[in-house]
Formats: C-alpha cells, sequence, structure tokens
C-alpha cells in the first residue's frame, strides 16, 4: 500500500503535465510537420514554396507554421500578424547583422544625387556596345546593362572584367550564384557544387581586387565608394577575413534584385500600350524626341517623370520577395495563438500585396495606384514591405529605385522598343529576392531617329 500511493501520485503528476503541455500546444497554430524527422514538408515546400503558402493560408487560416529543414516558419497574412512582425520588440531581425545594415543604410535619399552623374554616364557607355538595332531576351539586354553600371559605381570602375571570356564567366558564375543563394545557409556546400564553385570564384576575386578597391578614390571628390565604406565598418567591428565574404554580399544584394526588377518594369510597360504611350510622351516632353543625344538626367528631371517611378514601384509591389523574416526571441501571441521563441516569424510580401483589401484589383499592372503615395516625402503606399519597414529595411532600396528609373529613361530614349514574346510567368522556386522570369522573352529595339 506504501508503494502504491506514491506511484499514483507520479503518475497524476505526469498526467497533468501531460495535458498542460498538450493545453500549451493546442495555443499554438496548426502546424504543417510532415513525416520525414528534421526535413518535415521541406521537399513539399522547396517545390513551388509560393504557392505552397497560399494553400496553406486557404487550408489554415491567417497564421500557420510549416516544418522544414530542422526550421519552425510561423507564416502570419493579416493585419494583427502584420502589425506584431513590423512593430513587436519579441520578434527581431538577426542580431549580427543588424550593426552593418544600420551603417550602410546610410547611404539615403539625400546623398544620391552623387550617383546621377556616374549612372548615366556608365549606361551611356553600355547602351553603345548594344548598337543601333537588335533582337535579344530582355532579361540578357538587362544583365549586359546593369551587371558593369552597378559594379563600376559601387564596386570600382575597373573591377568589372572587359574581355569576352571573363564577362561570360562573371554572368555565369553570378547567376549560378543567385539561383542557389537562399540554399547556401540551410545546406551543406557539398549537396550545391554550382554555388559552391561560384561562390569560390568570386571569394578569390575580391581577395585579389580588395587591395585596390580599398586604395583607389575618386578622381572629381576623393569620396569612397559603398565598398569601401562597408569594408571600413566591418573591418572595424569583425576581422578583415570576413571582407571578401562581406564583398561577395554586397555584390550580390546590389545586382540579384536591381535586374529582375529592370526587367519586369520594362516587360509591364511595353506589354501595356497606353502606359508605353504615356512614358514615352513624358520622356519626349523633358529630352525632346531624338534618341541620339547623350542626354544628362538630373533630379528634377526624375520629378518631372513620375509615372516611370510609380511603374517601377507597382513592379515591385507584383514582383515583391516571397518573405522577410524575423526571430521570435521571446513567445508572443497573435490571434490567440503563442508562438514559442526560436520560431523563424515570416511575412509573405508577394501575397500581402495581393490582398485586394489592401491594393484593390491586385493582379492588374496600375501604376495610377500610386498617386495616394507620399513619394516627396519618402513614403510607400500602406502594407507595402517589399523592403522591409522599420529601422531595418533594405539599405540600397533608393539607389535601386533610381538605378531601375534611369536605366528604363536611357533605354527608352535611345530605342524604340517592342516585345517579341508574351509576358513570361514567374519562377515560384525561390523566396528570397525579385522572382526571375521562367522562360525567354524577346525584345526588338531600333535607335530612334
Amino acid at each position: 500500500m506504501e508503494l502504491i500511493f506514491p506511484t499514483v501520485i507520479i503518475i497524476l503528476g505526469c498526467l497533468a503535465l501531460f495535458l498542460l503541455l498538450q493545453r500549451k500546444n493546442l495555443r499554438r497554430p496548426p502546424c504543417i510537420r510532415g513525416w520525414i524527422p528534421w526535413i518535415g514538408v521541406g521537399f513539399e515546400f522547396g517545390k513551388a514554396p509560393l504557392e505552397f503558402i497560399e494553400k496553406a493560408r486557404i487550408k489554415y487560416g491567417p497564421i500557420f507554421t510549416v516544418f522544414a529543414m530542422g526550421n519552425r516558419m510561423t507564416f502570419v497574412t493579416e493585419e494583427e500578424g502584420i502589425n506584431v512582425f513590423l512593430k513587436s520588440k519579441k520578434v527581431d531581425f538577426e542580431l549580427a547583422v543588424q550593426n552593418i545594415v544600420y551603417h550602410t543604410g546610410k547611404m539615403g535619399t539625400v546623398n544620391l544625387h552623387q550617383f546621377t552623374g556616374q549612372l548615366t554616364e556608365e549606361l551611356h557607355e553600355q547602351l553603345e556596345n548594344l548598337g543601333t538595332h537588335g533582337t535579344m531576351d530582355l532579361n540578357n539586354l538587362v544583365r549586359h546593362l546593369l551587371y558593369p553600371v552597378t559594379v563600376n559605381t559601387l564596386f570600382n570602375k575597373s573591377w568589372f572584367p572587359i574581355n569576352k571570356k571573363k564577362i561570360k564567366e562573371f554572368h555565369q558564375y553570378f547567376q549560378a550564384y543567385d539561383e542557389d543563394f537562399e540554399y547556401g545557409s540551410q545546406l551543406p556546400e557539398c549537396l550545391l557544387r554550382n554555388w559552391s564553385k561560384s561562390k569560390k570564384w568570386f571569394l578569390e576575386l575580391f581577395e585579389k581586387n580588395i587591395p585596390d578597391i580599398k586604395a583607389c578614390k575618386s578622381a572629381k571628390d576623393n569620396s569612397m565608394t559603398l565598398l569601401q565604406a562597408t569594408l571600413e565598418i566591418v573591418e572595424t567591428e569583425t576581422s578583415k577575413e570576413n571582407s571578401p565574404n562581406y564583398g561577395l554580399l554586397l555584390l550580390w544584394a546590389s545586382l540579384s534584385n536591381a535586374v529582375p526588377v529592370a526587367f519586369w518594369t520594362l516587360a509591364y510597360i511595353l506589354s501595356h500600350p497606353d502606359i508605353h504611350k504615356a512614358v514615352m510622351e513624358g520622356i519626349s516632353s523633358v529630352f525632346g524626341k531624338a534618341g541620339k543625344d547623350k542626354i544628362k538626367v538630373s533630379e528634377d528631371d526624375l520629378e518631372k517623370l513620375l509615372l516611370i517611378k510609380w511603374c517601377v514601384l507597382e513592379t515591385i509591389r507584383l514582383k515583391a520577395p516571397g518573405v522577410i523574416t524575423r526571430r521570435v526571441v521571446k513567445p508572443v501571441e497573435i490571434l490567440n495563438y503563442i508562438i514559442p521563441s526560436g520560431d523563424l516569424l515570416m511575412l509573405s510580401p508577394f501575397w500581402l500585396h495581393r490582398n485586394p483589401k489592401y491594393f484593390p484589383e491586385p493582379e492588374l499592372f496600375k501604376p495610377e495606384r500610386w498617386k495616394k503615395a507620399n513619394l516627396e516625402k519618402h513614403s510607400f503606399l500602406d502594407c507595402f514591405v517589399a523592403f522591409g519597414s522599420g529601422k531595418f529595411q533594405c539599405p540600397g532600396r533608393w539607389f535601386a529605385l533610381l538605378e531601375v528609373q534611369m536605366c528604363v529613361i536611357l533605354i527608352l530614349y535611345k530605342y524604340d522598343c517592342s516585345l517579341l514574346d508574351p509576358l513570361p510567368k514567374q519562377s515560384s522556386l525561390h523566396l528570397v529576392g525579385v522572382p526571375q522570369p521562367e522562360g525567354q522573352c524577346r525584345i526588338e529595339y531600333k535607335q530612334r531617329i
């Protein structure tokens, strides 16, 4: 009898603990786990992540958890969850990155004017290489323009390769690196051979060139490039051995989104005749009708061509990243659910921008909706979160907007352009960054006379 009583107490205690844990788990969002340990639903999720997210939202509601590759990813899709994601102190951006992002973020709107002249010169130089007429895939055309333009402007004028073989290598390795970038932090490099090879190629390139990049100063005003400023911060706060890695990260950030945004902006404009006509009328009113002159584009000119800026922003709304992420550092309550610390809290700008509650007729390309945005004060539309939100937004957003605007202006000023293929579908394989087109979209261009 003496042995039975303690045993009963232990059993009842275990039962009470089990029920308590069950009750606690009941307050967690529905979880899509799969049956494979650690991998979870990783294979199914990885096939078409954007489609997976939307199907899960329809089935499970505005908040749900996906277990994949050892991570618990909790997605929020409605207002309360979005507010927690953007404002709560219980969720945070990766602390290791914040200081770098904050300092490099100082490249704001106030000092963008220093880039307009150089961007104009670099774009004119690359446009010369296109000749007077031709036909090519629009995505390749944009890459051939913006890869050298961006590198020469932000890194070092002499850093981008000039012979055809090296240029081809740069393109191949960067596209391979970009393609598997989001998997690089999740999987062993031995499973990502092309990505690992391209990463090694770029790191060796940076190691070889960083001394020259650091030593080179602007002939005009002795100012530093963005890479020089970043390296100065990195080498103050971390080891110099990390410099090539940060250089590669900056290269990826500056090229991976600007190129597809420029592609989609041009493709949308050229596939909407009324918008194309209005854009050309605006360009002609500011710069004249001929396309032969090497025009200079000033800040005042950009302010007169607001429609182009609206087109760029509307493109980014429609082709926003699949997810942006925060780490839950303390348990947080959303819609009566408790999200445990350690979860990745995920918000999908792609699907949020398709919510008709926030963006009427969300699937339509309607640049005029941006009339309501207070762009003079650098304020976007409500619930537009393509660049993140708050203190740690994308630090290069203003430069990217400027670069894409100028690219669109100079291409359409110099050439009469028309698409030879329908607007392609977007790739559904990736969650990080602006989606790439799936398939080719050829453009025919002829110099305007």
